[in-house]
């Protein structure tokens, strides 16, 4: 898969005049390399850094400082919410919440980009995840040194499978110095209380430092009596002296969240059940009585909200273990050899408890009790309970040289993982004689019956190579190539009834898919124009391999029979792209009475996205259990085209001495589908007829912006320090959103504010090492709207879920 052939010479031409230009002698002395990324949190910059975090790529970084100053045990996706081009929406003010989120750099979706915490990786941030977890669950925020967002390539080396745009690396703070302990207690809106404890042992011996940190969170939802949080344990030893530098991690998390349902809006609606659009839907629990009286005596909704109906609960619990131990030994002066092996355990289920009568579950469970009354078969109640009950074990191991050998920069590396998960479909009685012994914040017991089972089996192999040639003191080359292999294998232990899974007329699909892509290289260069500004250039293939996944989605797997999956198997592509970047920074001191200070850096990027992948119910029914129904859907999975993206992204710093500094990032994104498809064919046709109706099986796609991504962001960060006195002000706006694939309807822009008031309180008087009080406020001017956009069809309807109100929260954090 190449790139448009004009795209691509217009960017390695770039790359050629910028060594030309390079090669005449240096306006002035080239500054030294910036800190590696995991160095960021180390520098003690408590700004949003914009510049020199990667050498020939785009890349931002926020540091813990500026985290926590978002909110005390903000999740890293939310922190960095406030970098260019990064745009993350949730319906809680932590970004906790997994199935409510969003997440989108450059058109990307979270699914399409790399995912790592210290290296190890994290997987793709599916819902239903198959290979890692989230940030939020492999470490505790406070404990978080610093993120590192690369938007446009990740880093040759980096441990994914998904990453077809750039790159989120969370890097965990080291063990402190001095022997110590912190103790940090939030309280606020909806009856929020989260305790943070971390002890610190100091150096000790020859060169031995640890923490350990437990967290417990508890907050009630919003919109529903639905309590969330969990506990987290985080520990951390580290061994460093001039021989090498020994690392070991470990990571326990045990959440539970219950959900919000999604609005699903009509644009046109066709009847009074889908002009039903309520802002919020409120599960019912712990209100039993007032969940049975929602339904008639056979277990049906209100006909006016079949479209939007109540259920008892939903929820997701996520049981993780993430462990791994790493050693980076110096052999020379100009050698190192660092080598991690790390292991992650992951038992969850997502939960719903939903009347019996929606969607096409009486056909599903007509199949499963045949001739019986269904919601007596079901425990009376018209409720039933459907989980998704998730195993992970997965562990790897990653190695890398790094030899310095002269002006040339070599690294080698390689990454192996293997991994087995299963996804197990189950329905549950909720007896109406018995409501205590359900609850959202337990698995249900005893299944009525298992509808499918998956497991899979996943080896993964990485090799990466790449010189970094300071071609002169003021130009460095940076070129290599990655290979990346994908083993996968699935099965269906428990297979479905057929008819079950509407549209499928199989059993469901399995087999195994081996792709290899041995070739996928990179080329950048960046000058130093003088010593304090930065022309850098960067071209790259990425590839996203398919995922081994048998519960839903977009994946081989989830097809809906043998054929469909054996054509995927034996004419499909995964997806890849071409991206090119050029961009220029800078960052000076400034010797004037106000302005003291600037960072700066503007970055233009073209994306070649190539055979994207999605899920169609050809007319010739196939069947499959991808969907957002409650039931499933029936999607086949075909390459359907390309996607061509251009964009823009700016952000700069002023400082204003010691006492005022303003940040700001602005941000433009047109990604446009480059052709329609048909849904007879499962194919690109290569036109673009325009309009909104599917004609003759054709969806009019072609030139339409991709749903969901904005075109236009803005990031504003205002902080103000007097003395002990800190505040800090910070302005999110995301501009219209489409919400469906062929533009004809979407939600407006939003603004958000919040703001953050601190008071360092004297410390030494009390014999502490530091103690401050804080007050945050999210959403300060309660802003209403929609926050996460769900597209799924091509016209007329899609599903969000709200902006979460004004709320307020009190930090008090001292430090022995």
């Amino acid at each position: 898969m190449i790139a448009h052939p004009s795209s691509r010479g217009r960017l390695l031409a770039g790359a050629a005049l910028l060594s030309f230009f390079a090669a005449a002698p240096a306006f002035a002395q080239a500054p030294a390399e910036p800190a590696p990324a995991e160095e960021a949190a180390a520098s003690g910059n408590s700004e949003i850094i914009v510049t020199g975090v990667k050498a020939t790529r785009s890349a931002t970084a926020i540091t813990t400082t500026e985290i926590q100053k978002i909110l005390p045990g903000v999740a890293p996706f939310k922190a960095i919410q406030t970098l260019p081009g990064v745009m993350y929406a949730t319906a809680d003010p932590w970004g906790n919440n997994e199935q409510n989120a969003s997440l989108f750099i450059h058109g990307f979706s979270g699914q399409q980009l790399g995912h790592t915490l210290d290296g190890v990786p994290l997987g793709d941030q599916s819902y239903g995840n198959f290979n890692g977890l989230s940030p939020q669950r492999a470490i505790i925020s406070e404990n978080v040194g610093s993120v590192v967002v690369a938007t446009g390539a990740a880093e040759l080396g980096i441990a994914s499978t998904s990453n077809l745009g750039g790159a989120i690396e969370n890097f965990s703070s080291d063990p402190r110095q001095q022997m110590g302990a912190q103790i940090n207690q939030t309280v606020g809106s909806y009856g929020t209380s989260r305790t943070f404890l971390r002890l610190d042992s100091g150096e000790f011996g020859n060169g031995n430092s640890g923490h350990v940190s437990v967290l417990r969170q508890r907050a009630r939802a919003w919109d529903f009596n639905g309590r969330q949080g969990g506990w987290q344990v985080n520990a951390k030893f580290v061994h460093d002296d001039s021989n090498g530098k020994l690392t070991g991690y470990f990571a326990y998390s045990d959440k539970q969240e219950p959900n919000e349902d999604a609005t699903t809006v009509f644009k046109n609606p066709a009847n009074a059940a889908q002009a039903y659009q309520p802002y919020v839907r409120p599960f019912f629990y712990p209100d039993f009585n007032a969940a049975i009286a929602y339904l008639d005596a056979n277990g049906a909704v209100p006909a006016a909200q079949a479209q939007n109906y109540r259920n008892y609960y939903s929820a997701a619990l996520r049981t993780d273990y993430l462990g791994y131990v790493k050693y980076q030994a110096h052999l020379s002066d100009a050698v190192d050899w660092s080598t991690q092996v790390y292991y992650h355990h992951n038992d969850g289920a997502g939960i719903v408890a939903g009347p019996i009568t929606v969607a096409s579950l009486p056909t599903l469970f007509s199949l499963y009790f045949p001739g019986q009354n269904l919601k007596a078969a079901t425990g009376n109640s018209g409720y039933a309970i459907r989980t998704t009950e998730y195993r992970i074990d997965r562990g790897g191991v990653l190695s890398s040289l790094d030899a310095t050998l002269g002006d040339h920069a070599i690294q080698a590396g390689i990454w192996y993982e293997y991994n087995s998960s299963a996804a197990y479909r189950r329905w549950y009685a909720l007896d109406v004689t018995r409501p205590q012994d359900y609850s959202p914040y337990e698995r249900p017991t005893n299944p009525l019956f298992t509808q499918y089972g998956s497991e899979m089996r996943t080896n993964v192999l990485q090799f990466h190579l790449q010189d970094s040639w300071q071609l002169t003191p003021s130009l460095l080359i940076q070129g290599g190539f990655k290979s990346s292999l994908q083993f996968a294998s699935g099965t269906f232990p428990v297979q479905p009834i057929i008819g079950s899974l509407p549209g499928s007329s199989s059993a469901l699909p399995e087999g195994e898919i081996n792709t290899k892509r041995w070739f996928l290289p990179a080329l950048g260069a960046k000058w130093n124009i003088t010593d304090k500004e930065q022309l850098y250039v960067n071209v790259q293939k990425n590839l996203r391999q398919f995922q081994p996944y048998g519960a839903g989605g977009v994946t081989p797997w989830s097809s809906g029979s043998q054929a469909a999956f054996d054509n995927l198997k034996n004419n499909g592509r995964p997806e890849t792209s071409w991206v090119y970047e050029i961009g220029f920074r800078t960052s000076r001191e400034i010797d004037t009475a106000v302005l003291t200070g600037i960072d700066a850096q503007v970055n233009y990027y073209h994306v070649d996205f190539r055979d994207r992948l999605i899920g169609i119910t050809p007319a010739a029914a196939i069947g499959g259990i991808g969907g957002g129904g409650i039931s499933g859907g029936t999607p086949a999975v075909f390459n359907v085209g390309d996607v061509k993206t251009d964009g823009v992204d700016a952000a700069v710093t002023l400082r204003f001495g010691q006492i005022f500094s303003l940040y700001n990032a602005l941000s433009y994104n047109r990604s446009i589908y480059d052709s329609d498809y048909s849904t007879t064919t499962g194919q690109a046709t290569g036109t673009r007829i325009g309009g909104i109706a599917t004609t003759g099986g054709v969806v009019p796609t072609g030139g339409k912006l991709i749903p969901v991504s904005p075109k236009w962001m803005n990031k504003t960060v205002a902080t103000l320090t007097i003395g002990n006195f800190d505040a800090q002000l910070v302005g999110d706006y995301v501009g219209r959103r489409y919400t469906t694939f062929t533009n004809d309807a979407w939600v407006k822009s939003y603004f958000q504010a919040s703001a953050r008031l601190a008071y360092r309180l004297p410390a030494d008087m009390f014999g502490l090492q530091k103690a401050e009080i804080s007050l945050n406020v999210t959403n300060l001017f309660d802003e209403k709207g929609a926050s996460t956009v769900q597209a799924s069809a091509n016209t007329n309807n899609y599903n969000v879920y709200p902006i979460p109100p004004r709320q307020w929260f009190g930090t008090l954090s001292v430090m022995f």
